[in-house]
C-alpha cells in the first residue's frame, strides 16, 4: 500500500474515533466506545505503516494537521459546534503548513 494511502487512512480513521469520544458518554455506551477503539487501533496500524517510508516528523505533522481540521468539521456537522473567524484562520495556516511540507520539502517522501 502506497505510504500516503497509509497515513490517509490512519488519518480518517483517528478523526472517526476522536469524533465519537463525545458518544461514548464517558464510556458509558458500549458501541460508540466499541468504535473510538476500533478507531484509534486502526489508525496507529496505519500509521506505521506509512512510517516506512514517510519521515515521523513529517507523517505525524500532516496525521495532526488535517486531523484538527477534519475533527472541527465533523464537531460542526455532528454537535453544531461552531468557529469562530480566528479558528478559521488558525486551521487554514495549519492545511497551509502540510502543503508546504508535502509540495516543497525534501524532508517529505514523494
Amino acid at each position: 500500500m502506497h505510504p500516503y494511502a497509509s497515513l490517509a487512512i490512519a488519518i480518517l480513521a483517528e478523526v472517526i474515533a476522536t469524533s465519537s469520544l463525545k458518544a461514548t458518554a464517558e464510556f458509558t455506551r458500549p458501541w460508540p466506545s466499541l468504535l473510538v477503539a476500533a478507531g484509534y487501533i486502526t489508525a496507529f496500524y496505519c500509521l506505521t505503516l506509512s512510517l516506512r517510508v514517510i519521515p515521523v516528523g513529517i507523517a505525524y505533522a500532516v496525521w495532526s494537521g488535517l486531523g484538527i481540521v477534519l475533527v472541527a468539521i465533523a464537531s460542526f456537522v455532528l454537535y453544531q459546534q461552531k468557529l469562530d473567524a480566528p479558528a478559521i484562520l488558525g486551521m487554514a495556516m495549519i492545511l497551509g503548513g502540510c502543503l508546504v511540507i508535502n509540495l516543497f520539502s525534501k524532508s517529505s517522501a514523494h
